[in-house]
């Protein structure tokens, strides 16, 4: 590894060390879309089932929740409210088409896992949604910092971008940031995704074989 790719790292490990004091939701601009676009958004920000592990292996889904759960005790000590955070995050992270464990990632940096936290540039709760997409793909009244409205925006942005950038994950999470085409924020998340909530799912106990018929 060359000296100013190990520098990069340690910046980055640094930075995600430090806690996120501040959030770092960066200026994210509206940009015209199309009629069909926005209400398609809408339609995904207006969803209202339950939130459920979407893991559909009992054993599986239970390991992954006790597994996240363990690794984000430390921000958020109330069992309760974790296993409600961690559910709600897989459910519309699944449900818009990106890993969980990057929807962690991306929350991490953003935030550092705090509900009320806004930016310098009035980016609001979780994942830093921008007020201003409440009018343009929301509703009045849909509360930014609250868990399953903040995260269901957060969701459907990225999944947007991402679709924008034709799966460039690196553009779309700076579309998301406001800061496209710069590495510092895309490096983050990465670093946050890939050391702290990789997961892969242990293997199953092997069942018991059939009995053969006599």
């Amino acid at each position: 590894m060359n000296p100013p790719r190990q520098l990069l790292r340690a910046f980055v490990a640094a930075a995600l060390l430090a806690g996120g004091s501040a959030a770092l939701a960066g200026n994210q601009m509206y940009e015209p879309m199309a009629a069909s676009v926005r209400a398609a958004l809408h339609a995904a920000v207006s969803d209202a089932g339950a939130p459920r592990v979407m893991i559909a292996n009992d054993a599986e889904r239970e390991r992954w929740l006790e597994d996240m759960s363990r690794r984000l005790e430390r921000r958020i000590p109330d069992r309760n409210y974790r296993l409600e955070l961690l559910t709600s995050v897989h459910y519309e992270a699944t449900r818009a088409g990106l890993d969980p464990q990057l929807v962690l990632g991306v929350i991490q940096v953003e935030s550092n896992f705090r509900k009320y936290a806004i930016s310098s540039a009035g980016a609001r709760g979780y994942m830093q949604v921008m007020p201003f997409w409440v009018d343009v793909i929301g509703a009045p009244g849909d509360n930014l910092f609250h868990l399953r409205t903040n995260l269901r925006y957060g969701c459907t942005i990225l999944r947007h971008y991402l679709d924008i950038e034709k799966g460039d994950l690196f553009r779309a999470l700076g579309r998301y940031n406001g800061s496209l085409g710069k590495a510092h924020y895309p490096n983050l998340v990465r670093t946050a995704w890939e050391r702290d909530w990789s997961w892969t799912s242990p293997p199953l106990a092997a069942a018991d074989p059939p009995v053969a018929a006599n």
